[in-house]
């Protein structure tokens, strides 16, 4: 519990500074914009701030919640208080890689695998699908990452009799449903459909994630198909909503 007399100390000696929170976090900012930290920078623990300007520790977290409204730092579990980076953009059109997009920007994209297994289709997923309800398939998840930093994770929904032995052929392709397409003599697809929404990450995403408990993330369900328009895909994925935007393209042939 904070100290009413550490509370009226503080207020007292800031009447013309604004309040101790505030001023850590201007200076903070300040130290963000000159380059003494920089992206991916971890600041220092709140203990240490505490200790440095003489308040208490909650003054501290005071002032990075207010760095984190102003997107200027992210507060993940298990890593502390970071510097943001920019939002990667990644485009959405009628061609849709991971991999392709991060390599256009030099960002060294990887996947890997969670979980594989065969389940029967609920009716929505195998309408999407276009197959009958009850149809076997194959649920596998994976973790996006870019550059080492997790982005996202997808759970994936495919024929079982389409797509033999995917949950081998998954991994062997290092969670890339492109490598793993390309296993089925698939070396082209494109998106049908994709559908965007928002709202908090619940308990695994944070920690598959590496952020905050209950931070904004983009939910994206989107449909492949083959060329003729047939589909063999779906796709519903968690991007962490403060390291990714989305770009929406015109689609193109």
């Amino acid at each position: 519990m904070t100290d009413v007399t550490e509370l009226s100390a503080e207020a007292a000696g800031d009447r013309d500074g604004g309040t101790a929170w505030r001023r850590i976090a201007d200076a903070l900012a300040d130290a963000i914009a000159r380059g003494e930290y920089r992206p991916g920078d971890t600041l220092p623990a709140s203990v240490a701030l505490a200790e440095r300007h003489g308040v208490h520790r909650h003054t501290v977290r005071q002032a990075f919640r207010h760095l984190a409204e102003q997107g200027l730092v992210t507060v993940s579990r298990g890593r502390g208080t970071q510097v943001t980076a920019p939002r990667v953009p990644y485009p959405i059109g009628r061609r849709v890689s991971m991999r392709a997009n991060f390599g256009k920007l030099g960002i060294t994209a990887s996947s890997r695998a969670l979980s594989e297994m065969a389940i029967e289709g609920d009716a929505d997923t195998c309408n999407a699908l276009g197959v009958p309800a009850g149809t076997r398939l194959w649920r596998v998840e994976g973790l996006s990452l870019a550059d080492g930093v997790p982005m996202g994770t997808g759970t994936h929904w495919l024929s079982v009799e389409r797509f033999p032995d995917f949950d081998r052929v998954f991994r062997e392709a290092g969670a890339s449903i492109t490598a793993a397409f390309k296993a089925y003599g698939i070396t082209d697809y494109i998106r049908l459909s994709t559908r965007l929404a928002a709202r908090l990450a619940d308990e695994r995403e944070a920690e598959l994630l590496k952020i905050a408990p209950e931070a904004a993330v983009m939910v994206s369900t989107a449909v492949d198909a083959l060329p003729d328009l047939t589909p063999i895909h779906l796709v519903s994925s968690v991007f962490a909503g403060e390291r990714m935007e989305m770009v929406v393209e015109p689609f193109k042939d």
